[in-house]
């Protein structure tokens, strides 16, 4: 008589107590046939998520393999191994996570030639915020200060006491050549000639002063 599949082969694999695989796997594998009609079957079963294309491409490399063999991937946990890094989807995921271990190490070794740059940089930047930003504001509220004196020296009340200070001095200076004359320290022709000048400064100054002071009111 034929023997069909699912009879004592079947039998044999299934039932093996030599099987390394986990509960979970046993469970999924045995999920796949049709459930009896029992009291429990009506409990869910944990489904896999396999992608149907892939789950077929597996399927047709294990119906190519004899009963003997498939009872070797069952028992034998190297035989199991090599059978699973032998397909082309776990070969495809292989490959894949060691292009990203790859590049992972790339990046850290990149990250770590350019730890003395950074560390160089961040010295740098201390050094600036410590001596030169600190020489820069000094020199900053230095240039503050210079501008507040110039704005007061250039104020309008500063002006006309300038003024007042060199009409002040220009009339001294004609009383003095004056009082030289007097004391016939100084020529008569020399003495016009000077006092003359002097003179016409000071009303110059006189009339400055009083347009500025006119202003300002």
């Amino acid at each position: 008589m034929f023997r069909f599949w699912g009879s004592q082969e079947q039998q044999s694999l299934d039932g093996s107590s030599q099987s390394w695989y986990p509960p979970s796997v046993m469970s999924s594998s045995n999920s796949s046939r049709p459930a009896t009609p029992t009291s429990s079957s009506s409990s869910p079963r944990p489904s896999s998520h396999v992608p149907p294309a892939e789950a077929a491409g597996v399927i047709a490399v294990l119906k190519d393999k004899s009963v003997d063999e498939l009872r070797k991937l069952l028992a034998d946990k190297d035989a199991y191994q090599q059978f699973l890094h032998s397909l082309d989807q776990v070969k495809i995921q292989t490959n894949l996570k060691d292009e990203l271990c790859k590049e992972n190490l790339q990046l850290a070794e990149e990250n770590l030639q350019k730890e003395p740059r950074m560390m160089e940089l961040r010295n740098q930047c201390r050094i600036i915020r410590t001596t030169e930003l600190a020489a820069a504001k000094e020199k900053l509220n230095e240039l503050e200060k210079q501008k507040e004196e110039m704005l007061k020296l250039n104020s309008p009340a500063s002006l006309l006491q300038r003024i007042q200070e060199s009409m002040n001095k220009t009339d001294e200076e004609s009383e003095n050549l004056h009082q030289q004359l007097l004391d016939r320290e100084i020529e008569l022709g020399a003495f016009l000639q000077k006092y003359k000048k002097l003179r016409t400064t000071y009303h110059k100054k006189t009339l400055i002063h009083l347009a500025a002071k006119t202003s300002t009111i």
